[in-house]
């Protein structure tokens, strides 16, 4: 089983090695410095050993660092009391949802294909081997920051060691589950695309892991001692099944492979078949608009599905937190209070919020896939003219979808500051609803200058530019960093609307003069 590791270990180091050079390609300036020679050079691979052997170093704690700091920890404000109780009653129900979401066997990743299928690797010893290595992962990278951020929340320090424990008997329990209904149903389980079930557990959990606590009910020390002993006499049995399992290669073939051709059901597959299902193709949908203008309305109709449920679902969602709000705060002096001043102050929360909802990034994922991703083959659609007319058209298109949310929500937080005994400042009103418009534009206007700009998709939809990726993380990281500011609502709301009318000018014009040269597909 140890040579099958170090034999796995390698392919995958190669293939991050591979990828890591690629990604570095992509990088403007340095591609047209770096020739497609360099796949060969010694040094560029030792470079790209390092970084690969830096990244693994880092999946042993950067993502649990993070997971704990903003899901757990960074909740903690929420709760006045008992931060003890609901630190742990947060991470008692998110490990059953990450058990239930992320099993690491039934991922569906490439180095698996290439190894099970190509190398014709045994398929037991390689499941086995790897995944004891991704629990190893869980309790080495949990241990130091469920120590740290458990003490800062008076969690004993016992308790604190048990909770990796906690969690990888939590993932072989859920792993032996789904070997087991393979083996009697036949089911191979993709986590890259859950059921509805899945989600509806996961849900549940969410509900609970914040919900309970803020109505006061935690998850004592002892119950969770109680509950952490179940889950690691779960997860011997579970082991003990494991081992025995001998169907590792049929159960990959069903989910790596469809009549023998590798079909990896990763992200961009399952968007790109979510996407194609969703499209009206009935021929009475038509449009009395001319050129571009045409061609764009029967695109938002034909993915009106899309665009515009998502975008109405949201905006149905929102008026009903409203209104649940105004009772509340009908019913309860104290949540009046701080419901006030929660929106007199807490006015960054909602960038983190609007960047969540805003479905740019979906509706560029669209269009690349049924339109540009076939259109771009044309040598007419990628003259200035053609990219700058469809461009104006689509930025109208991507705002509008995005205020129907936006304006529920502006219109909701002053009704909400009224009920909730109003502001000194009159224009305070104005000031909400202006903001949260001004961001809605600015993350419609946003995406879509990235989308032209560094066009990221290659002909078969994956996501093959570094720096777009890079954009993107910046994006949400900056959005994210909104959530820990308080500031008063009349400076950061003047603010936000300046910085969102400035930027999208400034956006636009950069993608009017550029691109024409930037958008296109990658290679």
């Amino acid at each position: 089983m140890l040579d099958a590791f170090i034999q796995s270990f390698k392919l995958k180091n190669t293939y991050k090695v591979n990828s890591i050079i690629y990604s570095i390609k992509q990088i403007p300036l340095i591609k047209r410095i770096l020739p497609d020679a360099l796949y060969k050079s010694k040094a560029l691979k030792i470079l790209g050993i390092v970084i690969s052997i830096i990244w693994e170093i880092c999946s042993f704690f950067l993502g649990k660092l993070i997971y704990i700091a903003a899901m757990i920890f960074g909740m903690m404000s929420l709760y006045e009391t008992n931060q003890m109780g609901a630190f742990i009653t947060i991470f008692t129900f998110l490990t059953v949802a990450g058990a239930i979401m992320n099993t690491y066997m039934f991922n569906p990743t490439n180095d698996k294909y290439y190894a099970m299928f190509i190398m014709r690797m045994d398929a037991k010893k390689y499941t086995l081997s790897n995944y004891i290595y991704a629990i190893i992962k869980v309790i080495v990278g949990f241990i130091p920051f469920t120590i740290l951020f458990g003490i800062l929340a008076n969690v004993p320090i016992t308790i604190c060691i048990i909770m990796p424990i906690y969690v990888a008997s939590a993932k072989m329990i859920f792993g032996a589950y789904s070997l087991k209904e393979y083996e009697k149903k036949g089911i191979a389980i993709n986590e890259n695309k859950p059921v509805k079930f899945i989600w509806g557990i996961v849900g549940i959990c969410l509900i609970l892991a914040y919900g309970l606590p803020y109505v006061g009910v935690t998850i004592s020390s002892f119950v969770f001692v109680c509950i952490t002993i179940v889950a690691i006499i779960g997860a011997i049995f579970s082991a003990i099944y494991m081992g025995k399992f001998d169907k590792y290669r049929e159960m990959y073939k069903k989910i790596l492979t469809n009549n023998n051709i590798n079909v990896q059901a990763n992200a961009q597959a399952i968007v790109k078949e979510n996407v194609q299902n969703q499209i009206d193709i009935s021929s009475n949908i038509t449009s009395n608009k001319k050129g571009f203008k045409y061609f764009n309305d029967l695109f938002v109709k034909r993915h009106s599905k899309i665009l515009l449920k998502s975008a109405k679902r949201t905006a149905a969602i929102s008026l009903f937190i409203i209104i649940v709000a105004i009772f509340a705060v009908n019913l309860n002096a104290d949540f009046r209070t701080r419901t006030n001043e929660l929106i007199m102050n807490s006015l960054p929360y909602f960038v983190f919020i609007m960047y969540l909802i805003n479905r740019g990034q979906v509706v560029t994922q669209a269009m690349f896939m049924n339109c540009d991703h076939s259109m771009l083959t044309y040598s007419f659609y990628k003259t200035p003219k053609a990219i700058l007319s469809l461009f104006k058209e689509r930025i109208k298109s991507i705002v509008g979808i995005n205020l129907l949310p936006a304006f529920v929500i502006g219109l909701g937080l002053p009704v909400l500051l009224w009920i909730t005994g109003g502001t000194d400042n009159i224009y305070n009103y104005l000031i909400l609803f202006v903001s949260i418009i001004s961001m809605s534009v600015f993350f419609s206007v946003h995406h879509l200058v990235l989308y032209y700009l560094l066009q990221p998709y290659n002909i078969s939809s994956e996501t093959k530019s570094s720096t777009y990726t890079i954009a993107s993380a910046i994006t949400y990281f900056a959005c994210y960093y909104m959530l820990q500011l308080k500031l008063p609502t009349t400076y950061f709301g003047i603010a936000t609307i300046i910085f969102a009318v400035l930027y999208s000018i400034i956006s636009l014009f950069i993608a009017y003069r550029l691109a024409p040269k930037t958008f296109r597909i990658r290679v």
